[in-house]
């Protein structure tokens, strides 16, 4: 008989149309032969890095305090072009951002996830993760809350399942989910947060069609506003037949 072994191993199955990298489930040894550039290998001080480009973009700005009396981070979705930004430089950028503008005290994140599509302005979860993972603790530590504005079917559905898997340090306790902006204001004076016209139109849209939250969107092609043939039609028929009788 064959030796065998007594170390142990587990597997993880990923459903495939989550999208989601395998990578932060690997080994130790194996994310480190796929991740050879380290995040603290590498030089903390950015401030010699021009940035500029993504400042212009808006998509990461620091703002108002929420009622809690934490800063907020103001990151719309929408505005960062995925497919141009790499993972390390975003990364870079958002250290640099943070160590600037919130060197201490506590602070939240207001992301707005409104009408972002995955493939032009979402970086990737396991991109997001891997960030966050190679922060500082001190940095993770500061974080209080995460609002989280007008989040899809997809995004509930992968939180809800791998959440656990995909977010450590307690961050998936720190989301907060905010379906509509109204309820937003219960955390955040009006006025402390710029809220984008896009951002708002959507937030008009879910109003009226709450079931667009799930998926669906109801009569998409508005044809409960217009008039039905078949009362035209009628109408039509019933001059002829008024007509007829005179004659």
């Amino acid at each position: 008989m064959g030796s065998s072994s007594n170390d142990d191993f587990s597997v993880v199955v990923l459903a495939s149309d989550l999208g989601i990298d395998a990578r932060p489930f690997l080994s130790n040894h194996d994310t480190e032969i796929e991740d050879q550039d380290h995040w603290h290998d590498c030089p903390l001080d950015f401030s010699d890095e021009d940035f500029s480009d993504l400042d212009f973009l808006q998509f990461f700005r620091r703002q108002g305090s929420d009622k809690s009396g934490n800063r907020i981070i103001r990151i719309v979705g929408k505005y960062f072009p995925a497919p141009v930004v790499s993972g390390e430089r975003l990364k870079r950028y958002i250290y640099h951002k943070i160590c600037s503008e919130l060197p201490e005290g506590p602070y939240s994140i207001v992301y707005m996830h409104s009408t972002v599509q995955k493939e032009d302005n979402s970086p990737g979860a396991t991109i997001l993760r891997w960030i966050y993972e190679e922060l500082p603790s001190e940095i993770k530590d500061r974080l209080q809350v995460i609002y989280f504005i007008h989040p899809g079917l997809r995004s509930r559905l992968v939180f809800a399942t791998l959440g656990r898997f995909l977010l450590s340090g307690g961050l998936y306790w720190k989301i907060k989910y905010i379906s509509r902006l109204q309820y937003l204001w219960d955390d955040i004076k009006k006025g402390e947060v710029e809220i984008p016209e896009f951002v708002q139109n959507h937030d008009n849209v879910l109003e009226h069609r709450p079931l667009t939250d799930y998926g669906i969107e109801p009569d998409p092609l508005h044809l409960t506003e217009v008039p039905t043939t078949a009362y035209s039609l009628g109408r039509y028929e019933e001059r002829l037949t008024s007509r007829e009788f005179m004659l």
